[in-house]
């Protein structure tokens, strides 16, 4: 069709003989089930520019009905949508008007002229999407309310343009319009939605590390500094913790950020990862999927004050099965290697038990050492007879019985003074362990 199609420039507008009912989408349906409706992000800009079509003196004719409508779309959202139905006071009540006005406005605006500005009435609708998620609601309502407002101004549209005599032509371009827009402000309300759930998750992940760094702390921050943080952040405080440490593991270059429970704090980006929650949100068995890709090692449970000891414990497994001294799979306990942790809890110490305790065999080859500190711990941890002793080392008991003989040489009084047998046993599990 021409623009000037059953009009005339300049005069009353005149009806158009054609009688076709208008071919227009059916009110009431919603925006996803209208045939060939565009996804909310696309389309920005064509209901202005089927406005835009229009003669410009249909501005000056539907301009005097703006009031009426907006007031009629506002009636009619709230009977519809029960979360605007209350009172429209304060910045809330504000809003919703001006939005509603904005729309009416614009579309006015842009009646027969494409060179209406387009950027507030944007920047109006992107708002009300970031109001929507500051307020706790999802975009239902405001998808809801864009519907019904689109519906109720074609109504409105309609019954002016019968009272106008405008041709059945004008109707179908003012619906498709209307319903053009409706598509386009939801999709701008969707973006603003996205932008403001994007910063509130950024600005929660900074809190919850902060709080995360404050727990972990040593000494430990004050609990009333916890508590606040937490409460902002929120996050629930529990009355026991366990800390989890992680190391990502050579062997896997691709690793996806873990999927957790969202009271599981997390720190992924610092120089020594770790984890921190209640206990049966880090139970082992939710964990080995979750962590793939990490060598990890939950802590003992302690109280929330105690949770740097927690994480000192899980650090320092993590390092010991990185080296091999602690044989386990990727996820691992530290409360199922207590001794082992506690015996090389100071490496230094330890290895100057080793030596002094095991000075004895100092003179003799690697392969002398390594056979009779066996069979001298096994003599420790045994009753002490040869067939018993043996049966541990796989050997034969005239076997055993000549390494004693070397070993009473070599220790003497040692082997019958119970200090000393307990410092021998210390020092030949910790050798053995650290290889």
């Amino acid at each position: 069709m021409t623009t000037d199609a059953g009009y005339r420039h300049g005069n009353t507008v005149r009806k158009n003989v054609s009688r076709r009912p208008p071919r227009v989408p059916a009110p009431g349906v919603p925006l996803r089930q209208r045939q060939n409706a565009p996804e909310f992000t696309a389309g920005i800009g064509r209901a202005s520019r089927l406005w835009a079509s229009l003669p410009r003196e249909l501005a000056k004719a539907f301009r005097p009905h703006a009031d009426a409508m907006t007031a009629e779309i506002l009636r009619e959202i709230q009977l519809a949508v029960p979360e605007y139905a209350r009172p429209l006071e304060g910045p809330f009540g504000h809003t919703i008007v001006r939005s509603i006005q904005q729309a009416v406005r614009h579309c006015m605006d842009n009646l027969g002229n494409p060179a209406a500005p387009q950027e507030a009435w944007k920047g109006v609708f992107r708002h009300l999407g970031k109001v929507e998620f500051s307020e706790g609601r999802t975009l239902d309502q405001l998808q809801t309310a864009y519907r019904v407002g689109g519906r109720v101004a074609w109504r409105y549209v309609a019954t002016v343009s019968q009272s106008l005599g405008l041709s059945t032509d004008f109707l179908c371009v003012g619906a498709e319009a209307i319903f053009a827009y409706v598509d386009e402000i939801s999709a701008l309300s969707l973006q603003g939605y996205a932008a403001a759930q994007k910063r509130a998750a950024g600005t929660r992940a900074r809190q919850r590390r902060q709080l995360l760094e404050l727990i972990l702390a040593d000494p430990p921050a004050s609990p009333k500094a916890i508590a606040r943080l937490a409460a902002t952040a929120g996050w629930r405080l529990p009355d026991r913790v366990v800390a989890v440490a992680l190391e990502p593991r050579a062997d896997q270059h691709h690793r996806e950020p873990p999927s957790l429970d969202s009271e599981v704090l997390m720190d992924l980006e610092g120089p020594q990862p770790c984890l921190l929650a209640a206990p049966e949100l880090v139970a082992a068995g939710s964990l080995e999927t979750a962590l793939a890709g990490w060598r990890a090692a939950i802590g003992p449970e302690v109280k929330l004050g105690d949770a740097a000891v927690s994480l000192r414990w899980a650090r320092r497994t993590v390092d010991l099965v990185r080296r091999g001294v602690i044989d386990a799979p990727p996820l691992v306990r530290a409360t199922d290697h207590l001794a082992t942790l506690w015996l090389l809890s100071d490496e230094f110490l330890v290895k100057e038990l080793i030596q002094r305790c095991l000075a004895p065999l100092s003179g003799l080859t690697d392969k002398q050492r390594t056979r009779l500190g066996q069979t001298l711990l096994a003599w420790l941890q045994s009753s002490g007879t040869a067939p018993d002793m043996a049966d541990r080392l796989g050997v034969h008991p005239q076997t055993v019985r000549y390494r004693m003989r070397q070993l009473e040489e070599l220790f003497g009084e040692r082997l019958n003074d119970p200090e000393s047998r307990s410092d021998l046993e210390i020092a030949l599990r910790a050798q053995a362990l650290l290889g």
